[in-house]
């Protein structure tokens, strides 16, 4: 169980990576190292799924993260 767990982890984290390098490639290469624009827009389209997948994937990542831990 631990070890299914454990795999379902990484693939977790690769997705979750997959997905933030994505994200940054659709912004300035400024702003990934901290210095974006100082002015506020709204998410649409690829870049709002993006980012709810980052949410999403991230909530999963640590709740199997407990799990494993737990066990």
């Amino acid at each position: 169980m631990t070890t299914a767990l454990q795999i379902v982890q990484i693939i977790l984290s690769i997705a979750m990576i997959t997905v933030i390098l994505l994200q940054g490639s659709n912004s300035n290469v400024g702003s990934v190292f901290g210095g974006g624009g100082g002015f506020s827009r709204t998410r649409r389209g690829a870049e709002k799924v993006l980012y709810q997948a980052t949410i999403g994937l991230s909530v999963v990542f640590f709740a199997v993260a407990i799990i494993v831990v737990m066990l």
